[in-house]
């Protein structure tokens, strides 16, 4: 993390609107410190979604994985015709 990217909270309370811009305009969090240790992140909206679509799709990832390696799949043949049986046509 950049030093530029790092705020003391007090700056975060004295400038709590020009943070919010900055973050929406770079698209780059913003760590706040309190006595010198990070305690926050302030980041966009929009790579908030991102970056919670993300562990989403990686929690689903390795679910899979971990259900695979217990022998629990089906071979795409297996899938076809049980789709097949379930809507005809």
């Amino acid at each position: 993390m950049k030093p530029s990217n790092v705020k003391p909270i007090t700056y975060m309370k004295a400038h709590s609107a020009e943070l919010v811009n900055t973050v929406n305009d770079s698209r780059s969090p913003v760590v706040i410190t309190q006595n010198g240790l990070a305690r926050a992140v302030v980041m966009d909206a929009a790579s908030y979604e991102q970056m919670q679509d993300a562990l989403i799709l990686l929690k689903i990832l390795a679910q899979s994985d971990a259900e695979y390696r217990k022998g629990h799949w089906k071979s795409q043949e297996d899938v076809e015709a049980e789709f097949e049986k379930r809507f005809p046509g």
